[in-house]
């Protein structure tokens, strides 16, 4: 499957930040994930009121759920992030964790919103994904 991505050099430089400024895809299943929270098999919060924490398991979460559909990380063209009173300090945390899930050259377009809750007052973080396999 082909994939092109877009960073002009008149836009924001993104590259360092996690993120391309577009994505195009060619051929291939588009897989669209819902937003995976830190929720467990069991509806357990992991990682408490920690952020970081629940980020991580938020990635994971978007991990399985791509693999299940016989794709990979690298297969995510386009991701949404809702962070629960988002400021500078959740988006430092958000975005480490954020490299290290899309560590490549080309990671996909990304949108990241604050929001004042979300569907369980537990979630401090959802996480929801645009891929397209081959």
């Amino acid at each position: 499957m082909s994939k092109e991505h877009f960073n002009p050099p008149s836009l924001f430089q993104s590259l360092a930040h996690g993120f391309s400024q577009a994505v195009s895809s060619g051929p291939g299943r588009t897989v669209y994930i819902s937003g995976q929270t830190a929720w467990n098999a069991e509806r357990e919060i992991v990682g408490g009121n920690d952020l970081e924490r629940q980020t991580h398991e938020a990635f994971r979460n978007l991990k399985t759920a791509i693999e299940e559909a016989r794709g990979t990380i690298d297969d995510i063209v386009a991701i949404r992030i809702y962070v629960v009173n988002y400021d500078s300090k959740a988006g430092s945390i958000v975005g480490k964790v954020l490299r290290q899930y899309f560590n490549a050259p080309k990671p996909p377009a990304s949108t990241w919103v604050g929001v004042q809750a979300l569907a369980s007052p537990d979630f401090l973080i959802e996480i929801e994904a645009v891929a397209v396999i081959e």
